[in-house]
């Protein structure tokens, strides 16, 4: 399993969010001044992404981008945030980061899952 997963809930239509480009990426420098891609990939339709990166990521901090644009346009609706984007830091590298997204076209909200 990958070393971090996400799923990305509709609030607003009730369902799975299917179709959400995700990013996700490392610090480059400890300043957090430039970012290294990762991975990549889309939510399935459960609005999940469970290969999202490696088996094991070096300890520090990272980030998951969701192009929320681009799921609100092909899903008719018009949305205020065209991206959402989560720094974590990863400080246990046998440890799981399931980073999950409530969305709907105003808010967002997240937390640490399991």
């Amino acid at each position: 399993m990958s070393h971090v997963t996400t799923h990305v809930l509709d609030a607003a239509l009730g369902r799975p969010a299917a179709g959400v480009p995700v990013r996700l990426e490392a610090a480059a420098d400890p300043g957090r001044s430039s970012w290294k891609t990762v991975a990549e990939g889309v939510t399935d339709g459960d609005g999940r992404v469970g290969d999202l990166g490696p088996e094991q990521l070096a300890a520090g901090y990272h980030r998951i981008t969701f192009d929320t644009a681009a799921y609100f346009e092909a899903t008719g609706q018009q949305g205020f945030y065209p991206e959402v984007t989560i720094v974590f830091d990863l400080a246990d590298r046998d440890a799981h980061y399931h980073v999950p997204v409530l969305l709907s076209p105003f808010a967002y909200s997240t937390y640490r899952g399991s």
